[in-house]
């Protein structure tokens, strides 16, 4: 048996470069017990918390592999809830960062999600269309609620009532009473999508935003409220529902689909538009927690305030114009009724100023702060956070820029990598800037302005380097001062290619005027002072019937490789640029190729997808590999071996093997294309940028990769995958309509069931054994030492039914009733038996009353024709009843306890404050004394 080749596992090390992505909302958060300073941001699948007063980031929420798309602190500002693409729920706490609480449910990604006031529940909506309601102190899934039709785009819960509120991308508000769990409302007054909405007015109004510039306004009407005559508001709330003048046209538009009129809960009507500034459609639309403040942006990068007058302003205003119209009345000599003077809608809530930002708006949030300042925060789509400040005492607000977190990233996507010589410095570089990162802190050390850079490299010493732009140009660049030396025009078109000679004299550049030019590096005096300084010297040109894609010197320098735009690859001689060999076979472009160390080998990456692997003596292909889903944008070959890294636009970057053209190694990280890739000298590191503004290093590990095992790691992987996406078990008895389970099948829930079994399984043998064990003793008159199980030993000489019950406790709140689906009923019975021996035991009766419903619900037919089960269900029900009493009389006389002792200490903080209140008068008396003493001294 021949030697088998060993391969060394390149792992993820960092991610850097990238300040915000702007896939999902931005979120202030409570950190450190400040409100305003920190925010929460998506960053591909992590969350970044950034103090926006120090520009640092403070904290990072670490996801696995889906990327963010939605984000909701609680309103106690302790967790986060964060949404995945892949529908995956997880609640991170902010004190240490970890994940307590995961939720998978959907099977889309999460595009909404909203705490209630208290924050024990979290509501979700999905592309799925559906909306799940989630039990946060519990851990597990309460229902789920399906009737739109598209993508959920916004979830409210309603604080006093026990209803729901959800817009989707169908044009429907949908209204949800969660006590019956059904839609008794639907809006259908929009004509497009509905894009985002908000509560006002103490959740007596209710705003939409929708695909034009109008902003709709529903008066809401509690219809429990009308009914009582004790309550005073139901007036006002009667008077405030009925529509204005600008709200009679279009009430025939408001239809209300509802089976029983009587049972109505709210009652909704339009009362009129508010008009945007903006012409196209609403992207976010938000107020803030006090509902004060309602602000909404669109696609441009404009985000407009407005303020929502209360109750008590409205009244003032109300009163103020009913003065007036009375003295235009006395003057005319009119008697005017006082009915006709209202406040319309614009009055009501009032337009305070436009905020500005540097680019796209692609989310906002809002807090006002104690000062009497609101503070916004925008994620813009340049990889940037602003946050601004509101002077509401102004007599004219303007919003003010307080601090802009950039030096993280880049603007734009990054097109250009490279490795200084001694495996430090990192060198990337974008469409307006380059930026020098230090790869052991990750740290930005320079940013240098550029125009649009295509490809770059370090200059020998590593001093300076060398930019290859768009516009054809060529700039070199000082590290130590971070300033441009100089600016040459190279060619006539973009510069797609640079390429440093072996010798390290010079280099090669390829660009899209059909021209391959050769430059050598030389000392000049500079003018200004008498030091010299770096310049680049033009020697000579070769001239091509095609644009030049990729420029590459043989390591030896006797051959140069340029690929065209001809879909071929054309080998000359450096020394008299003599054609030597053609490189034809791929059907598009070769965008990328590297020739290995040894000058024997080249690869050649092309938009075709497919890598070739040719032979540099003769010219023949050797192998051909489909690489990527999508083009090769880049090639290189690690340094001393025949192993080469590929980058494709499919998100992936692959090392494959040129000598046994073997696939070794997937990095999977990036979410989107990856333009470029870098390999430092020694090859211990690669570092990638993609289109999601992300830079990643990846680090050469001592683990030895087994080819083998990796392809049975990725058939394992697309099992898992496969598992999520067939179909779900159906629940026998479930109505099948509005409501459904809230989990979903996954692998984790099929392990957990499989757990459950084995768990059976044993506690079968150890029984029979048990009996056998019984038996032989009695035959043999004595005692005989019984064998303890291996399994049980471990876990402390349990018996095996405390090993089940162990088992059962092991598996996560969320996925208990997901595992209980998939169980086979032949479990069903022993599980019966000791759930009915754990709770005449008094142990964990609220986990085992919730797994016995469940499995009383779903195999009810075949549970109650087992005569085998009778016995036990009747126990069952015995011990149930009594254990479950004795918990919520338990439960009961804690709450009684924590109520008295609250009233306790609300008591005691009255007294100490009517008691600091005294003191303070008395004080105030004291020195208006003094000083009417001091007055009458001087007169």
């Amino acid at each position: 048996m021949g030697l088998t080749r060993q391969y060394l596992r390149y792992e993820p090390a960092a991610l850097f470069g990238l300040v915000a992505s702007a896939r999902a909302g931005v979120a202030f958060v409570a950190l450190r017990g400040e409100r305003g300073r920190y925010v929460a941001v998506p960053a591909c699948e992590h969350v970044f918390v950034w103090d926006t007063r120090k520009g640092e980031k403070v904290l990072i929420l670490k996801g696995l592999k889906q990327q963010v798309s939605c984000l909701c602190p609680s309103p106690d500002g302790l967790h986060l809830a964060v949404g995945y693409e892949d529908g995956a729920i997880r609640v991170f706490n902010l004190l240490n960062g970890e994940s307590t609480i995961t939720f998978n449910g959907h099977r889309a990604a999460v595009t909404a999600l909203q705490y209630d006031h208290l924050g024990g529940r979290l509501v979700s909506g999905s592309k799925d269309t559906e909306v799940i309601v989630w039990d946060v102190i519990n851990e597990s899934g309460l229902y789920r609620l399906k009737g739109h039709k598209d993508v959920i785009t916004q979830v409210l819960f309603l604080k006093e009532k026990n209803l729901l509120v959800t817009c989707a991308k169908d044009t429907l508000v949908k209204w949800w009473d969660l006590d019956t769990q059904h839609c008794f409302k639907t809006l259908v007054g929009h004509r497009a999508e509905v894009w985002g909405m908000a509560l006002l007015s103490k959740e007596k109004r209710l705003i939409t935003g929708s695909a034009d510039s109008e902003l709709r306004v529903w008066d809401l009407t509690y219809i429990q409220e009308v009914k009582d005559p004790d309550e005073p508001e139901s007036k006002k709330s009667k008077e405030s529902s009925s529509p204005g003048a600008e709200g009679n046209t279009e009430e025939d538009e408001t239809l209300e689909l509802d089976e029983h009129p009587e049972e109505r809960i709210v009652k909704c009507s339009k009362v009129g538009s508010i008009m945007r500034e903006g012409r196209d459609r609403v992207v976010t639309l938000g107020t803030d927690c006090m509902g004060k403040f309602l602000a909404c942006h669109g696609t441009d990068a404009v985000l407009e305030v407005f303020t929502v007058l209360s109750e008590e302003e409205i009244q003032k205003k109300l009163e103020k114009k009913m003065k007036k119209a009375r003295k235009k009345a006395k003057q005319n000599s009119e008697e005017e009724p006082e009915r006709s003077v209202e406040l319309s809608l614009q009055e009501q809530i009032q337009r305070v100023t436009n905020v500005k930002a540097s680019s796209k708006i692609k989310s906002f949030d809002l807090i006002l702060s104690p000062k009497g300042e609101l503070k916004m925060v925008l994620l813009l789509q340049n990889n940037v956070i602003e946050l601004y400040n509101l002077d509401l005492s102004a007599q004219v607000p303007q919003a003010v820029r307080v601090s802009r977190i950039t030096i993280g990233g880049h603007r734009s996507d990054v097109r250009t990598l490279a490795f200084s010589s001694d495996n430090i410095a990192i060198l990337s570089a974008a469409a307006e800037s380059v930026k020098i990162w230090n790869r052991a802190t990750l740290q930005c050390i320079r940013t240098m302005e550029c125009e649009y850079a295509l490809c770059s490299l370090f200059v020998p010493g590593d001093r300076q380097v060398i930019i290859g732009t768009k516009t054809g140009k060529l700039q070199l660049y000082d590290l130590a001062s971070g300033s441009l030396i100089e600016t040459l025009d190279a060619h006539d078109g973009a510069v797609w290619s640079i390429a440093l000679s072996p010798d390290q004299h010079g280099f090669v550049t390829g660009g899209a005027d059909k021209c391959v030019k050769f430059w050598e590096f030389e000392l000049l005096k500079d003018e200004s002072s008498a030091q010299k300084r770096l310049s680049m010297k033009h020697l000579r040109i070769l001239q091509l019937d095609e644009d030049v894609l990729c420029v590459r010197y043989s390591p030896n320098q006797k051959l140069l490789a340029v690929s065209l735009l001809d879909c071929t690859v054309k080998v000359f001689y450096v020394d008299t640029l003599k054609f030597f060999l053609s490189l034809y076979g791929h059907k598009l472009p070769v965008l990328c190729m590297d020739i290995c160390y040894d000058g024997t080998l080249i690869a050649t990456g092309s938009a075709d997808r497919n890598v070739k692997i040719w032979g540099l003596d003769f010219g023949d292909c050797h192998r051909s590999l489909f690489a990527h889903d999508d083009s090769v944008m880049y090639l290189q070959f690690v340094p001393k071996s025949h192993l080469f890294f590929t980058a494709g636009k499919d998100s992936k970057i692959k090392q494959w093997d040129a000598d046994k053209f073997e696939h070794i190694q997937t990095l999977e990280g990036h979410h989107q294309e990856v333009w470029c890739l870098a390999l430092s000298p020694n090859g211990d590191y690669v570092v990638s940028a993609s289109h999601d503004k992300s830079l990643r290093l990846w680090e050469r590990t001592r683990e030895p990769l087994i080819l083998e095992e990796e392809r049975e790691m990725q058939q394992e992987a697309e099992y898992e995958e496969s598992v999520a996406k067939e179909e779900q078990p159906v629940v026998a008895g479930e109505r099948q309509g509005e409501t459904g389970l809230a989990g979903k099948k996954t692998i984790e829930t099929i392990k957990a069931a499989e757990r459950i079994m084995e768990a059976i399984e044993l506690y079968r043998e150890e029984m029979a054994k048990l009996k056998e064990h019984n038996a032989i003793c009695k035959a043999a008159g004595k005692e005989v030492p019984f064998p303890v199980n291996p399994i049980l030993r471990a876990y402390g000489n349990i018996t095996p039914s405390a090993y089940v019950l162990e088992v059962f406790k092991k598996v996560k709140s969320s996925e208990l009733e997901e595992s209980l689906l998939v169980l086979p009923f032949s479990y069903v019975p022993d599980l019966l038996r000791l759930f009915n021996e754990y709770i005449q035991l008094g142990t964990d009766v609220e986990l085992l009353c919730r797994a016995l419903l469940f499995l009383l619900k779903i195999h009810f037919g075949q549970i109650t024709g087992n005569q085998m089960l009778v016995t036990v269900i009747e126990n069952l029900k015995k011990t149930t009843i009594s254990r479950v009493s004795e918990a919520r009389d338990v439960l009961g006389f804690n709450m009684a306890g924590l109520q008295f002792l609250k009233r306790e200490i609300e008591a005691k903080d009255e007294v100490t404050f009517f008691a600091d209140a005294t003191e303070r008068f008395e004080e105030k008396k004291r020195k208006r004394k003094k000083k009417e003493k001091m007055v009458l001294a001087v007169l």
